[in-house]
């Protein structure tokens, strides 16, 4: 059964949404602000996400950017905002379709229909990732030499491992692991990834592997 993920303020929008999805035999989850709608994805792996670009909390626009530094999941994109310029932003985000409200609920099945054909969402995950001289089982939770990480630097290592290449920005890891109203907490990731580094890294100094993208965010190299 295909996953779908719900994202708008609008309780009847989602209602709406929930029943006729179901209905045709998709599997529903809804979230009702942005730093909910990343925690879904990373927790629940959908299929696919419909997203409204208001939020209360962050712009879709940032959700967007958020996973696209993680997951190429889908997103159809559902707002109020008609405008091109918010079209062509939400898509060059990452969007893969952009519907406009009011919308026909046979239209919008019509376009999740097209954007599931033409999209593959199914990654490989790694089971465990070499990282430098030591190996981390993401499965198991542990580190090959002894290591011992804490529930935060895991929480923190283990998106940067299983996205290798790219950069997952610094308001996204920090929505992931403390919440949104510490998205502005930026000294927390460098006081963690220090700590990353001298446990992981041969020459902490001058990490290989964990890489700060100045301004950003982080990413980890293979």
């Amino acid at each position: 059964m295909t996953r779908i993920l719900v994202v708008d303020d609008e309780p009847q929008i989602l209602r709406a949404l929930r029943i006729n999805l179901a209905a045709r035999h998709y599997e529903v989850a809804v979230a009702a602000d942005g730093s909910s709608a990343l925690r879904q994805a990373a927790d629940w792996r959908p299929d696919l996400i419909v997203l409204d670009l208001g939020l209360p909390d962050i712009d879709g626009v940032d959700v967007i950017h958020g996973l696209r530094g993680w997951t190429r999941v889908p997103i159809v994109v559902l707002s109020g905002r008609a405008g091109n310029e918010d079209k062509v932003g939400a898509l060059d985000a990452g969007a893969d379709d952009y519907v406009t409200k009011p919308f026909g609920i046979d239209e919008l099945l019509a376009r999740i229909r097209a954007v599931s054909r033409r999209t593959s969402v199914q990654e490989a995950e790694p089971a465990a990732v070499r990282l430098g001289d030591r190996t981390v089982d993401l499965v198991g939770k542990t580190v090959s030499g002894g290591i011992r990480l804490t529930p935060t630097e895991w929480h923190i290592l283990e998106i940067l491992l299983r996205n290798p290449g790219k950069l997952i920005p610094q308001r996204y890891l920090l929505t992931q692991v403390w919440g949104s109203k510490h998205v502005k907490e930026t000294h927390y990731l460098r006081q963690y990834m220090a700590q990353l580094r001298r446990k992981l890294e041969r020459d902490p100094a001058h990490p290989r592997h964990l890489i700060t993208e100045p301004g950003m965010g982080y990413r980890y190299v293979p």
